[in-house]
């Protein structure tokens, strides 16, 4: 059986108490159960309260030192960003565990290693970036009481979701990447993929 690791995140303690990260890891470990996955309880890490700005996490720490050990062959996370808010740290992340021989499946977003789904994967990196400065930007209020990171944190800080949108911006995003690539508006879109 492969061996899989859950990694769960919320930033907000809102979104701690109100339960955000219990439906992630009920979502992850039914999709581990349909896939046939092992996961050892001690293997499921949560991250409460913590930005996904930065790699400074406890839970992603614990995560990354076992994939480090060699015994792991995936680790499955909600969405994109429930890994990292900025791309560059998704990416990252992401290389960091493949060299560990990890990889790395999300269970709201693309799950494949076409060229295809890894443009997906990064779309949606940049996307949460972007939302996240929007965030910081329309509420410095939350920011000065430090409710709200404000994407100060390095990626580089130990070694090297659905995405929400407008409706306007996801309708133009959505007709772009269907006249580049009609395979990926379809998995963005959560439809059969066109063979």
């Amino acid at each position: 059986m492969t061996a899989a690791a859950i990694y769960a995140r919320v930033s907000s303690a809102r979104q701690a108490k109100d339960q955000t990260i219990g439906s992630q890891l009920a979502a992850l470990r039914e999709h581990a159960a349909t896939s046939r996955l092992d996961v050892p309880d001690d293997w499921v890490f949560a991250d409460e309260g913590h930005s996904g700005a930065t790699l400074v996490r406890p839970g992603l720490e614990a995560l990354r030192d076992l994939a480090a050990q060699g015994c792991l062959d995936v680790v499955l996370v909600y969405s994109p960003d429930r890994l990292a808010r900025k791309f560059a740290c998704q990416a990252l992340l992401i290389e960091e565990l493949a060299r560990c021989g990890t990889r790395v499946e999300f269970v709201k977003g693309p799950r494949g290693a076409s060229p295809e789904d890894q443009l997906l994967i990064q779309f949606q990196g940049m996307f949460a970036e972007y939302e996240k400065a929007q965030l910081a930007e329309r509420y410095p209020a939350l920011q000065e009481n430090g409710q709200l990171a404000a994407g100060r944190a390095s990626c580089s800080a130990r070694s090297p979701s659905p995405i929400a949108v407008t409706a306007a911006a996801g309708s133009d995003f959505h007709r772009a990447l269907t006249a580049f690539s009609p395979r990926s508006a379809a998995v963005m879109s959560h439809e059969p993929v066109p063979s």
